[in-house]
């Protein structure tokens, strides 16, 4: 899909993960982000396999304007959701279609050893999640994220939104070293800037 007709989207390198092209999709993808004045910006990096960060989390309203960043890019990104709510048969099928995996989060070790196995079992596959696991303030990140991309040998992309400028954006690409610790702290200060619509991240 060319970007120049939506200067509020920004091109998909050919490496990253597609959905099946839907019109209707990336139409209402771009309707919701046009219509709430958000633009994405960044660069998307060409690569087949990642974990991909968003944060601050702080509203429901971020799923809405992520998903719809999502449609309109027509990227595949995964993300895992509890499998409690697949037992409901229209919000299973709907949650599917969005991309989310069923999985038990009741073991921790578990959600790693699925996500990891999901990126390794795929030509591509992008896997995103917050970092913040909850939409409330929090003083540490969970480290399952790292955990992940650690498992999994693929790099970590950082992305945020900013509500007082209306804006999604993509970061740098940071590979995982052998130091989770510094590794976490040198990520939520990178993040230090960006304010989501209830606060930041630090």
């Amino acid at each position: 899909m060319s970007t120049s007709n939506y200067p509020f989207l920004i091109p998909v390198p050919p490496r990253a993960p597609r959905v099946k092209p839907s019109r209707l999709a990336r139409w209402i993808g771009r309707s919701i982000l046009r219509l709430g004045g958000w633009r994405v910006v960044g660069e998307l990096p060409d690569v087949s396999r990642l974990v991909l960060i968003g944060a601050p989390h702080s509203s429901n309203w971020d799923g809405i304007w992520g998903f719809a960043a999502k449609a309109a890019l027509g990227l595949d990104i995964r993300v895992l959701g509890k499998d409690s709510l697949f037992r409901i048969p229209v919000l299973g099928w709907a949650l599917r279609g969005l991309g989310v995996i069923p999985v038990d989060r009741s073991r921790a070790s578990r959600v790693i050893e699925q996500a990891a196995a999901a990126i390794h079992g795929n030509e591509a596959f992008w896997y995103g999640l917050a970092p913040e696991g909850t939409r409330k303030r929090v003083e540490r990140w969970k480290s399952g994220f790292w955990k992940i991309a650690k498992a999994a040998n693929v790099p970590i992309l950082t992305m945020y939104f900013h509500y007082p400028d209306k804006v999604i954006g993509f970061g740098p690409i940071i590979h995982p070293s052998d130091d989770p610790d510094a590794d976490m702290a040198m990520i939520r200060t990178w993040y230090a800037p960006f304010m989501g619509k209830n606060r930041g991240t630090v």
